[in-house]
């Protein structure tokens, strides 16, 4: 198989797949109908404390990261006309919101997890401690940058728009999806946000994978 298809079929398959990601670890949060905000230590002690589904929803979440990067990557590629300089702001602007979605599920799955393991008493002696998390203190500062990401993949998708690429109602569906991403931590709206994304961006992939599938056809006649 020829490097070009390698990287055309990974591309179709990235967007397909990392919006089902996204929606999958949104599913998967605690009292997801309560539309709770993330205001307290508490409440992130009750999200996470003897949850596997919580931690296991934000590993798929972080996993998503190298499927998001590897579409703004091929997203910049293929933009070269009217919607060149959309494709590569809005790449660069988006990896850089990627590597920070990354640091936060880094921070809120993996550390989140190992924190689980305390003993009963311990943990709940520990509770208070998470205002730190909470409140981004110290280095996690830098997890306020998270919006770069939809922001980035909207001005790419404004791209695709222009150029004919994707059909507008693809393209203002992904656009909503990725406005309502921009929220305080509410994982309903953050579900209803990626299933705009699925509907978006599915069909595109699964047109560029059939597309890649007749090329054979076209190159044999």
């Amino acid at each position: 198989m020829k490097i070009e298809t390698i990287q055309s079929k990974g591309f179709a398959l990235s967007i397909i797949l990392f919006p089902i990601m996204l929606l999958i670890g949104f599913l998967m949060h605690p009292d997801l109908i309560e539309m709770k905000t993330l205001n307290t230590a508490q409440n992130l002690a009750d999200r996470f404390h003897n949850n596997n589904l919580y931690h296991i929803g934000h590993f798929i979440v972080m996993m998503a990261v190298p499927l998001i990067i590897t579409g703004m990557i091929g997203i910049l590629n293929r933009l070269q006309g009217k919607g060149k300089k959309y494709g590569f702001w809005g790449g660069v602007i988006g990896i850089f919101g990627a590597f920070i979605l990354a640091v936060d599920k880094g921070a809120l799955c993996l550390v989140m997890s190992a924190f689980d393991t305390l003993p009963e008493n311990q943990f709940q002696q520990f509770i208070p401690y998470l205002d730190v998390i909470v409140q981004k203190a110290g280095l996690l500062w830098i997890v306020y940058f998270l919006p770069l990401l939809p922001l980035g993949a909207i001005i790419q998708t404004i791209g695709l728009i222009k150029e004919d690429i994707v059909h507008k109602w693809q393209g203002y569906l992904i656009i909503t999806g990725l406005l309502l991403l921009n929220n305080p931590e509410i994982e309903l709206i953050s579900t209803v946000g990626s299933i705009l994304m699925c509907a978006g961006y599915i069909p595109w992939g699964l047109k560029e994978l059939v597309f890649l599938q007749n090329q054979p056809c076209i190159n044999a006649i």
